[in-house]
């Protein structure tokens, strides 16, 4: 069980972020979108993780942040547009607040207005600065235009001289790079996911079928409160431990077979990502432990080379040069990990770590014509020094796997 209390984000860590972006901006606007609403009855809203790092609202669909920096008036150097009342959908969606003091309180901005108002803020803002920049990252050809470069070109036909620029990389640096409260969600969701497995390595045995295995996980995960997965939990036993991206999870787990499972709770927005290969019967063979060992060595060297300054591609070599080493060059299949925290697979800019990153190392063999597939994935935090690892307390050593689940 999770011995630290839940910890919550401060309003003042969100009003903090908007104004470095804000810095960075200068006199630029720019526009953060929280995204449309899905299918209520089949999905939760998530917002665009941009606009969830700088305004911690998760809860409303099409609502708008606005950063204007140059505005003359203070309280509007940022603004939040939310959709207006609607008191006939609200009986069914759930009932929300008016603009008021409550409600300023609630989010930590002063300058509250519907998005029925946005075009004429928006419009006003544009012909004073005359100078737009889009946070959001541009699309892929082939896809719909980003939302903030599409509203930009519709300003840009209608007010002449306006100047539309690329700071696609701004919040994205900004999120590479965690503060204590971040990494205080991520320990706490590693806390969560670290009960999952434990219950996994506890009540796993032959015959169990993957989904029973996932179900106990994901159990855990909901007592210790946590309400989703950092993405489909892979139980993938026997054949099915060599397959990457595993998601059928419904297969019977046999004797003798290794279980690759993959892993993460959320707790806050930020995710847990870990990786653990065990013998469903409790012990590993001695081919089984022969390449787990490999494995675990290939880790070592990565998180060793975990560092301020290094890159993922440094750290990549790092374990790549073990397995190769060991004849297993060919069998390790993708890269050495990502960046962790809002998005399991994190926005942050290429290049050299900073402290402050969360990362994960996750090496791997996966051999079919063996049934034998073995990744070993933990959560690093980047130091002023060197890296920690967050996710330590997951039994990962062989002697301690084969000795939590001998208590079983």
């Amino acid at each position: 069980m999770p011995t630290k209390s839940p910890p919550e984000m401060p309003l003042s860590e969100y009003a903090a972020r908007r104004k470095k972006v804000r810095g960075q901006l200068k006199k630029s606007i720019g526009v953060v979108f929280a995204g449309q609403p899905l299918d209520h009855l089949h999905d939760d809203f998530r917002p665009h993780p941009h606009f969830e790092y700088l305004t911690g609202i998760t809860d409303e669909p099409e609502a708008v942040l606005v950063l204007d920096p140059a505005n003359p008036v203070e309280a509007r150097r940022e603004m939040l547009f939310l959709r207006p009342l609607n008191p006939e959908v609200e009986k069914w969606d759930g009932y929300r607040l008016e603009v008021s003091a409550k409600l300023r309180e609630q989010t930590g901005f002063k300058a509250i207005f519907r998005t029925t108002h946005l075009p004429r803020f928006l419009g006003a803002a544009a012909k004073r600065a005359k100078s737009l920049a889009c946070l959001h990252d541009f699309a892929q050809y082939d896809q719909p235009v980003s939302p903030d470069l599409e509203l930009f070109r519709k300003l840009e036909s209608r007010i002449p001289g306006l100047s539309i620029d690329d700071q696609t990389d701004l919040v994205p640096g900004l999120r590479g790079s965690k503060s204590s409260h971040e990494v205080k969600m991520i320990e706490y969701a590693i806390d969560i996911t670290a009960e999952g497995f434990d219950a996994a390595f506890k009540r796993v045995k032959p015959g169990m079928n993957e989904y029973e295995l996932q179900e106990t996980i994901e159990h855990a995960y909901r007592l210790r409160g946590a309400r989703r997965t950092a993405f489909n939990t892979i139980a993938g036993s026997g054949i099915n431990s060599t397959v990457l991206h595993y998601r059928a999870n419904d297969q019977t787990i046999e004797d003798g077979a290794l279980i690759c499972i993959d892993s993460g709770a959320v707790w806050g927005g930020y995710s847990a990502d870990i990786t653990r290969t065990i013998p469903a019967n409790g012990r590993f063979t001695t081919r089984q432990r022969e390449v787990y060992e490999v494995v675990l060595n290939a880790q070592d060297a990565a998180i060793k080379a975990c560092k301020p300054g290094a890159t993922l591609a440094e750290i990549d070599r790092a374990a790549r040069a073990v397995i190769t080493k060991a004849g297993y060059g060919d069998f390790f299949i993708h890269s050495i990990g990502h960046h962790l925290g809002l998005e399991t697979h994190d926005h942050a800019p290429d290049g050299p770590l900073k402290a402050g990153a969360v990362v994960t190392i996750e090496p791997g063999i996966y051999l079919p014509e063996e049934a034998i597939g073995i990744r070993i994935e933990d959560d690093i935090l980047i130091t002023k020094s060197g890296s920690r690892n967050l996710s330590k307390q997951v039994p990962k050593t062989v002697r301690e796997i084969e000795k939590v689940m001998a208590e079983r």
